[in-house]
């Protein structure tokens, strides 16, 4: 019998690290080869708005890298946080506002991977957002932001599923919109959730919103935070020798800004 399980994704932090965590290795190489490639600083401390479980903040702290993180979820935090004592590493994650920040020390580098940024679905705070980045990088300090663009032209993908597996758990996942409104700029998500362990089977489901971004609206918010620049722009293969031009029906961009 397949029990359902009550709240969002994000309440359930061991769930949510498997359905996004599975893929880790190639984000992290990506990070830090952009690191190498574009900073105009030696990267030493890195900070991750949106940090959800730590999936790639604990990584980096392991590598060497003076880490932290903010989230809005406290039972997201607290596994981050768990996570990296386990591993004898700097409690450093913190309950907070992406869009509303500040750093005690200004970081070398940023991070925010698989499109939370969307989840502002104000530009107001979407702005508001990259200007506390800005404030709290150094000067050459980069901001790696990953992000699916509106196409202007073809089909626009509609849905995906996937599954992963760590242990005896699993999970596969189906992501499909419900609703798109290219005036208002919404998109309205459902998820669900198929969790397998030995014993249960569990159903999620949660529902969600995000801002769409066509390439020229999202340039025409970076024109109005100038203290970044367009350093490069890759796609989610990872591929740091390969750049993605942005074209009509481009997708799937990881802008790196570097901070001017």
């Amino acid at each position: 019998m397949t029990k359902q399980l009550a709240g969002n994704l994000y309440d359930h932090p061991r769930y949510y690290d498997l359905v996004f965590g599975s893929d880790w290795n190639a984000e992290f190489q990506f990070l830090l080869a952009c690191f190498q490639r574009y900073a105009g600083c030696e990267v030493r401390r890195v900070f991750e708005p949106a940090c959800g479980t730590g999936r790639l903040l604990y990584r980096l702290a392991k590598a060497g890298f003076e880490s932290s993180g903010l989230d809005l979820n406290p039972r997201a935090v607290d596994y981050c946080n768990r996570r990296l004592k386990k591993h004898g590493l700097p409690v450093s994650a913190f309950v907070g506002d992406m869009t509303d920040f500040r750093l005690r020390r200004k970081v070398d580098a940023s991070f925010n991977m698989i499109n939370s940024f969307r989840h502002l679905t104000d530009g107001a705070l979407a702005e508001a957002h990259l200007r506390c980045v800005a404030r709290a990088l150094r000067r050459g300090g980069l901001y790696v932001l990953g992000l699916h663009l509106l196409p202007t032209s073809g089909t626009p993908i509609n849905g995906e599923s996937w599954s992963a597996r760590r242990g005896n758990l699993s999970v596969t996942t189906n992501l499909w919109i419900v609703h798109r409104d290219a005036q208002k700029r919404l998109e309205h998500y459902r998820m669900t959730y198929s969790i397998y362990t030995p014993t249960e089977t569990y159903r999620l489901t949660d529902e969600f919103h995000f801002r769409t971004y066509t390439a020229r609206q999202f340039d025409q918010l970076l024109a109005r935070v100038p203290e970044f620049e367009v350093a490069a722009t890759h796609d989610f293969a990872y591929e740091i020798d390969r750049s993605t031009k942005i074209r009509s029906d481009t997708e799937d961009v990881v802008y790196v800004l570097r901070k001017r």
